[in-house]
């Protein structure tokens, strides 16, 4: 009997280790034949800058309020796009997504000033960027040297001058017109001849 019970634990030391083999090599095959799931991998996020701009009057030096900067850049050759930012109180325009490295065109639109535009390279964390703003320049001519010449027309929307009332208009003719028509030329006189040295023919007589 103790000779049976040890060959029955013999062979169960020798199943077991059988089993436990036969069960890595199936899930080992099973994970074989399966799809490999990969997850997203994961992409941090470029870096970014802190731009600063100080919107001041060139006259005065006092910031100017509510003026419209937009923001666009490119990296790489690709626009990335534009934002725009208007100025508090102090006149400053803050923006902290700019990528860092990239080519910014920053652009400051105002009531009663020029247009500014100018290209910026961001490779910093910061960058602050001072802005002054000019009144309206006079347009380039190859007539006349307009370089830095104040604008003579009044910034905003030009409205068109309208004659008053009773008012004539400049340059029409205000002298009176005769309602009598021109005289015509008396077709009954003869036209004189323009012959001088031709004389008169002579009447013919009578028998």
């Amino acid at each position: 009997m103790f000779a049976m019970m040890s060959h029955r634990r013999k062979l169960l030391f020798f199943l077991v280790p059988v089993c436990v083999t036969v069960l890595f090599a199936a899930s080992s095959l099973l994970a074989q034949d399966s799809p490999v799931r990969r997850g997203r991998k994961y992409k941090p996020p470029p870096e970014t800058s802190k731009i600063t701009v100080q919107v001041t009057k060139k006259s005065n030096g006092k910031p100017i309020m509510n003026a419209a900067v937009i923001f666009n850049p490119y990296k790489d050759g690709k626009d990335i796009g534009n934002l725009e930012v208007k100025t508090d109180p102090e006149g400053k325009a803050m923006i902290d997504i700019i990528p860092t490295g990239s080519l910014v065109r920053v652009q400051v639109i105002a009531n009663g000033y020029a247009t500014f535009a100018h290209d910026y390279q961001v490779d910093d964390s910061t960058k602050e960027i001072a802005i002054e703003m000019l009144r309206p320049r006079e347009q380039v001519s190859s007539y006349r040297d307009n370089s830095n010449a104040p604008s003579e027309r009044k910034w905003g929307v030009q409205e068109p001058v309208r004659p008053k009332p009773g008012e004539q208009k400049p340059g029409s003719d205000t002298s009176p017109r005769s309602s009598q028509p021109a005289a015509k030329p008396d077709s009954a006189q003869p036209p004189a001849n323009s012959d001088s040295n031709s004389s008169p023919q002579p009447a013919p007589q009578q028998q």
